[in-house]
């Protein structure tokens, strides 16, 4: 008699040998061949750039000694950031484990920059929930939000999924200190801005106001494509290291990278005016964050190809996908209109159910903080949180659009997403 969890395995198994399934594999690669070509010249691109920032920064085993107390003098720390600068191609990074999540990040920059008096124009639309509160939108008063320290803000809606700039000119007002773009679609149907696209943006408001300061949420993005914003004039960009950046590796933290000042004035923020850069033990993170950041460009080319493949398996399905499986790739989220309340739950609990970890836990929808809807979560990952791992989410609204990102290999991601659909199959909802 099979326990559980060895029924499932079994299934998985007998799932790949499947010749129906065998035969729907190989069709959807064939047909996805030249993209997933384009994923591995970006992956090798990416890495010969890192490889030449490591090389260049004479990277050695002794960066990767543990600094405790006021980590003076840490070496590896400061090695670490310059890495991140030029791989970046920006002046400047700060790269700790002392940052919580890319929210806290952006939170770093923007307390960082701007002052009273100062507003903060998001030219993307809103940004994501999580900054809501940050930005003082939502949330208690005496909280320390931007709007209790007199920095005020706005947004202009996209128009078809597109920027507005005939609105952003007339927005933009002499006390416009900051620019924001979020270069990710987050819970929202519509495609990820490319780096040619954050270029053009940063063209056109500094054409308008030369000194105004361009930041980007850069969160999800990294690496999907040659460049990053920084190397197309964008100021400041910001990102989770349980994201991209980590390569799965990472236990935690976050980086500020972009012009010196800038980055300077976010380190400040993170520390005490003064200290800035020059204190934060690394506790014996930088092995892990040198490592992580050098398999960077292959693991995202992994879930990018993991994504992929999910588009093709789900169009081959009849579903609508964004983007579509021939698409351009700008971040590593594949969004699928599923169409019912049941599909969504169903696809979520089969990642979940062909994760590494927490695989027999099952993931229902909850009034989570700060969502107007029931969220259902899947992540069964390593580490907490992370995104560059395989999940999937939606909110419980129509059109019940699954959300997939990460996948630390393309094997797991398309395990799991054929078993995703198997199990749609199986209860009679596809």
């Amino acid at each position: 008699m099979f326990h559980r969890w060895e029924r499932r395995i079994l299934s998985l198994l007998q799932l790949l040998q499947n010749p129906t399934w065998v035969q729907l594999t190989a069709k959807i690669e064939q047909k996805l061949a030249a993209q997933f070509r384009l994923i591995d010249e970006t992956v090798v691109y990416n890495q010969a750039k890192l490889l030449q920032a490591f090389q260049e920064e004479q990277v050695s085993d002794f960066h990767f000694a543990s600094s405790t107390g006021y980590g003076h003098n840490d070496a590896g720390r400061e090695t670490l950031e310059r890495v991140y600068a030029k791989a970046f191609g920006a002046e400047s990074a700060l790269v700790r484990p002392h940052i919580v999540s890319g929210t806290h990040a952006i939170a770093l920059a923007l307390y960082g920059v701007l002052r009273p008096g100062d507003e903060l124009l998001y030219i993307t639309g809103k940004p994501y929930d999580t900054l809501e509160e940050v930005i003082g939108v939502r949330g208690e008063d005496g909280e320390g939000s931007l709007k209790e320290f007199g920095v005020s803000f706005d947004s202009v809606p996209l128009l078809d999924g597109k920027v507005d700039f005939d609105l952003v000119a007339n927005k933009i007002k002499s006390n416009t200190k900051m620019i924001g773009i979020q270069r990710s679609a987050g819970y929202s149907w519509r495609s990820s801005f490319s780096v040619e696209q954050i270029g053009e943006m940063v063209r056109f408001v500094k054409k308008i106001k030369p000194d105004v300061i361009v930041f980007v949420d850069n969160c999800y993005g990294e690496f999907t494509e040659r460049q990053e914003p920084t190397e197309v004039g964008v100021d400041l960009i910001v990102g989770s290291l349980i994201k991209n950046p980590g390569g799965g590796l990472a236990h935690s933290g976050g980086y500020v990278a972009g012009r010196a000042d800038l980055v300077h004035r976010a380190a400040c923020r993170l520390t005490a005016p003064g200290i800035g850069a020059e204190q934060g033990a690394m506790l014996g993170t930088n092995r892990t964050l040198f490592q992580g950041f050098f398999l960077a460009p292959n693991v995202v080319g992994e879930a990018l190809k993991g994504a992929v493949f999910a588009a093709g398996l789900f169009e081959e399905l009849g579903l609508i996908t964004h983007p579509a499986s021939t698409a351009p790739r700008t971040d590593i989220i594949q969004a699928v209109q599923l169409g019912s309340r049941e599909r969504l739950i169903s696809f979520c609990q089969s990642i979940q159910a062909a994760a590494p970890v927490d695989s027999h836990v099952q993931p229902v929808p909850w009034a989570m903080p700060g969502y107007a809807d029931e969220v259902i979560m899947a992540a069964g990952a390593f580490i907490q949180g992370s995104s560059i791992e395989l999940s999937a989410d939606g909110p419980i609204r129509e059109p019940f659009i699954g959300y997939l990102q990460g996948g630390l290999t393309y094997a797991h991601a398309k395990v799991a997403v054929l078993s995703a659909v198997a199990g749609l199959k199986e209860k009679g909802l596809l």
